[in-house]
């Protein structure tokens, strides 16, 4: 029985490392080498062998396997120019708040400022870095002797922050003389200064949406002129859904999840209908919430933003997931002792069961895939088959136990496209050198 057994791992082992090898040679020709990750050099051999899904697409949704990633970051500024140059794409979507837009906006459309001060805009730290701070310089740069229309703007998706929203909605009901209730104007300034207490539960965010909701419809009964108003009720939105999601972050999960990307697709939906002038757009997120499929594991049935781009505009959005093999990463220890810090962690191989496990073998160091042309002619349905990867989030690497940040999916049904990166390592956070 005991040699049955040793023949029959045997023939298993030779079976998958056959596969894994028709894998490798394959992806050896058909993914599409990508010849560095400096922003400012030129994606040559991806602009000749363009899948024809990618060309076709309006709407381009740019993930990343981690939000503390120099080469992630670098590949998708890298590719936004590809897409300013080559597809005419000018409105720039982010994993940040509405708060952030005006100054950032005022800068690249030349306005005064230091980049390091402009760069505080940015209420995500982890945008906080010389390679997204050189990115914005590039858009200024870009921007400068161009009309309005023609110029790149930048966009906030998220609504975890209500931070000045009042600020916004005090001043224009003062300029333009809108009769309101002052109560309902106290309502604004205390949603807004509130912050969101993720270790308690409370009722007192969810009565102050209705008081919201009346505020906005005083506004609306006076309107006389539709594109002045477009701002402030959008503003108001964007502070309605912080409040509805502050509500909602002690309910059962995953409901405040499922809430936040449902608000970022809403968000995404009324930029490109107001703020693009042909419906393209770059929406730069994590890998979780642009791939088409769900959030986190297979199976999880969390519907994320990308998942709502999908079924809603169809062949016109085009997901890009990244994944890795090794390099160094951050992660947030938590330390009762010496205190909470983050820590860079070295990642020598990729984990055994992974797709980065056989990817690691190809014989480029950055690459891109075409999904569909994979699912259609690569001979052993590699990326058909359920497979692991790392998934890490807003608290970096988490290794400790490893089980918890290893997930499973089916890339064929995640992403459009994928881009590996064999080596990846830290931002650059010092801006002092600006």
């Amino acid at each position: 029985m005991k040699k049955i057994l040793s023949v029959f791992i045997f023939i298993s082992h030779f079976h998958i490392y056959s596969q894994n090898k028709e894998t490798i040679n394959w992806l050896n020709i058909n993914s599409i080498e990508i010849e560095d990750a400096n922003p400012n050099s030129k994606l040559t051999i991806f602009e000749q062998n363009i899948p024809n899904k990618f060309a076709n697409a309006k709407i381009y949704g740019f993930g990343e396997a981690s939000h503390n990633t120099k080469e992630f970051f670098n590949l998708k500024v890298k590719f936004f120019k590809h897409l300013v140059k080559t597809q005419d794409v000018k409105t720039f979507i982010m994993e940040e708040s509405y708060q952030a837009e005006s100054g950032i906006n005022e800068w690249i459309s030349g306005g005064k400022g230091d980049i390091k001060k402009i760069a505080k805009n940015f209420n995500n730290g982890f945008w906080y870095t010389k390679e997204i701070v050189n990115l914005l310089l590039w858009m200024r740069n870009y921007n400068l002797n161009k009309p309005k229309k023609e110029q790149i703007r930048f966009y906030g998706m998220d609504i975890q922050l209500g931070k000045g929203i009042n600020h916004e909605v005090h001043h224009f009901i003062k300029e333009n003389k809108v009769p309101i209730d002052q109560n309902l104007l106290k309502v604004v300034d205390s949603c807004s200064n509130k912050k969101i207490d993720y270790t308690k539960h409370t009722n007192w965010w969810l009565f102050q949406v209705p008081k919201l909701n009346k505020l906005k419809q005083q506004i609306l009964n006076h309107k006389t002129d539709n594109k002045k108003y477009l701002s402030v009720i959008r503003s108001l939105n964007y502070l309605i859904n912080y409040v509805e999601y502050a509500s909602s972050i002690k309910d059962k999960y995953p409901k405040s999840t499922e809430f936040r990307d449902l608000k970022m697709f809403e968000n995404v939906k009324w930029i490109l209908e107001n703020g693009s002038k042909n419906g393209k757009a770059f929406i730069w997120a994590h890998n979780e919430h642009i791939n088409k499929k769900e959030m986190y594991g297979s199976g999880s049935g969390i519907t994320n933003l990308g998942q709502y781009l999908k079924n809603y505009y169809k062949k016109d959005y085009y997901s890009i997931g990244f994944d890795f093999g090794t390099g160094n990463i951050k992660g947030y220890v938590i330390d009762k002792k010496k205190g909470n810090h983050w820590k860079t962690y070295h990642i020598t191989k990729p984990f055994r069961k992974t797709y980065a496990k056989t990817l690691m073998s190809v014989n480029k160091d950055i690459y891109f895939i075409d999904l569909l042309h994979a699912i259609e002619n690569e001979p052993t349905k590699f990326f058909n088959k359920k497979n692991k990867h790392l998934l890490i989030g807003a608290g970096g690497y988490q290794p400790k136990p490893l089980y918890k940040i290893m997930i499973s999916k089916t890339y064929a049904e995640t992403y459009d496209g994928l881009i590996f990166v064999k080596r990846i390592s830290i931002p650059n956070y010092n801006l002092t050198e600006m």
